[in-house]
């Protein structure tokens, strides 16, 4: 019998995948989804805010724009450097702590918001994460999660790299937050109610074959499956990365594409 991964070894694992290749890269293209989520729960300046699987600190910069108190959490800590760097060169005082979004360090209640933007998705728990985003929002608070969607550019990206090196055994796609039904039973009785928006990002790279090579270099996902490949698996990924990017494109021979996302925003009851 071949034994089954822990959780915990798959968190590791993520870890370790997150941490390589030069995820600041990748990030510096989502920029624009911590203004979406703010902008979709509504945020009260002067709100304590928690950014769950903050990375390099897209959602709690946004909130802090917003004259928010604003704090960051995330479980590799290269990415809150980078966080911490931005949050200095727009002289904002946001806290990022080291954390995991399944296990977090603070009070139940703590917060007036509890976000995440494709951070708390990626978490190997769903149903332990989801729990933690309820417990340290407080009563009548609000928790909003961005999420790529599975039949979005990002959600079929992930099903390409899945298939040539798939999911650890027990472990969920992550764009399972990206639909609505799946995302009300992980809340279940711990919100008052729910509410979805689907939307979109435009996101331009100069080619298709920057775009699969951008892909294979910096963000974790596709480097470390790469790697696992070898040369002749490396080149059939990067073919069928970049016919991806071939069909999703909104101009033929260019890189053009909407990255769809879902937004599920709950009352914490």
């Amino acid at each position: 019998m071949i034994a089954q991964p822990t959780l915990e070894a798959v968190k590791d694992r993520q870890r370790a995948t997150w941490s390589s290749g030069d995820y600041t890269r990748i990030a510096a293209v989502t920029v624009p989804l911590g203004d979406v989520l703010c902008d979709a729960v509504d945020l009260r300046s002067g709100a304590r805010v928690l950014d769950v699987a903050t990375g390099t600190g897209h959602v709690a910069l946004a909130a802090a724009r917003r004259f928010c108190d604003a704090t960051g959490v995330d479980f590799v800590p290269a990415l809150l450097e980078v966080a911490r760097a931005r949050a200095e060169a727009e002289n904002f005082d946001v806290e990022f702590r080291v954390g995991d979004a399944e296990e977090l360090p603070f009070e139940p209640g703590s917060f007036d918001y509890v976000l995440s933007a494709i951070g708390v998705m990626f978490t190997a728990d769903h149903a332990r994460a989801s729990r933690e985003l309820t417990r340290v929002c407080r009563p009548g608070g609000t928790v909003g999660v961005l999420s790529w969607t599975p039949g979005g550019f990002v959600g079929e990206m992930l099903r390409t790299v899945a298939g040539h090196v798939a999911l650890p055994p027990g472990v969920e796609p992550p764009t399972r937050w990206g639909t609505a039904d799946y995302v009300s039973e992980l809340f279940g009785e711990e919100v008052a109610d729910n509410s979805f928006a689907q939307g979109a990002i435009t996101v331009r790279f100069p080619s298709l074959a920057f775009f699969a090579d951008f892909f294979l270099e910096h963000y974790g996902p596709t480097r470390n499956a790469a790697e696992a490949l070898g040369d002749e698996g490396r080149e059939a990924l990067r073919t069928d990365l970049t016919e991806l990017a071939e069909r999703r494109s909104r101009i033929d021979g260019a890189a053009v594409s909407d990255w769809e996302y879902l937004i599920a925003i709950a009352r914490r009851a």
